[in-house]
């Protein structure tokens, strides 16, 4: 059994524990929000009083756990897609779809590395680079965006056979980071996070050059917590959370900022 699987199941016990206790919303949360969820939670329990739990991992990988009755009370998908598939399944709660935000990704490299991130995905052709992280394109958002970004770029088949992918996006950027990988397409939003940003160097890869990486989030409808779903929902809605996300590269649309 794997050490992703052994943590899921570890993970999966805790929340039953906590959601029997009635103590705690419990939310499942795309990887690419490790470094402002945090925050975010923080916040809310500040205002609210109210305790929260996150697990981090694979959208798509929360997307099949819910539709198998994982107890969670709100998911935060970095696919629009997955939380609008839950909506239509009647497994989300009526009208608490909200698109929170739009992903980022960037090319990522150590600080001693001699790759010039500023020659773009170009730079993944250099012999210097062995390895190359992404996220699993299979069910990440962001392993499709960086596919996309690659094939755009005219480097996707002189540079598959350098990629590694992660579990997850988090999972991508620890491998550049630890340096089981020369180079990373990451989150924005990883890059800038604490335990990337005095690491390495990134440039940005033109958003028109991926599809983009809407996210959405909704209250799981076997929630026994909908009350307390709902207010961290609004509160995920204020500007303040707004500002927040944008800190750490997320686009926001003007319309979505109360």
């Amino acid at each position: 059994m794997s050490l992703i699987r052994c943590a899921w199941i570890f993970a999966l016990v805790s929340l039953l524990t906590l959601r029997s206790s009635g103590q705690t919303l419990t939310v499942a949360a795309a990887a690419d929000l490790q470094a402002v969820m945090p925050e975010l939670v923080e916040q809310f329990q500040k205002q609210s009083g109210k305790a929260v739990q996150v697990v981090y991992g694979s959208s798509g990988n929360f997307y099949q756990q819910i539709q198998n009755g994982a107890p969670f009370d709100v998911f935060f998908s970095a696919n629009l897609d997955y939380a609008k598939k839950l909506e239509a399944a009647r497994l989300a709660e009526p009208d608490s779809l909200y698109e929170y935000a739009t992903g980022k990704i960037v090319l990522w490299v150590p600080k001693d590395s001699t790759v010039d991130v500023k020659d773009g995905l170009r730079a993944l052709e250099s012999a210097s680079v062995r390895k190359v992280s992404i996220a699993n394109p299979e069910h990440s958002p962001y392993g499709q965006a960086a596919v996309a970004a690659m094939q755009k770029a005219g480097v996707y088949e002189q540079v598959k056979a350098k990629l590694v992918l992660g579990e997850n996006i988090s999972q991508a950027a620890s491998f550049a980071v630890s340096g089981a990988a020369d180079a990373g397409i990451i989150a924005l939003s990883l890059a800038l996070s604490q335990n990337m940003k005095d690491k390495g160097r990134f440039a940005e890869i033109p958003a028109e050059n991926y599809p983009a990486i809407e996210q959405g989030c909704v209250i799981v409808k076997a929630s026994q917590k909908k009350q307390d779903a709902r207010a961290f929902l609004e509160f995920v809605k204020s500007a303040g959370a707004s500002e927040l996300l944008k800190r750490y590269g997320f686009g926001i649309a003007a319309a979505k900022t109360p």
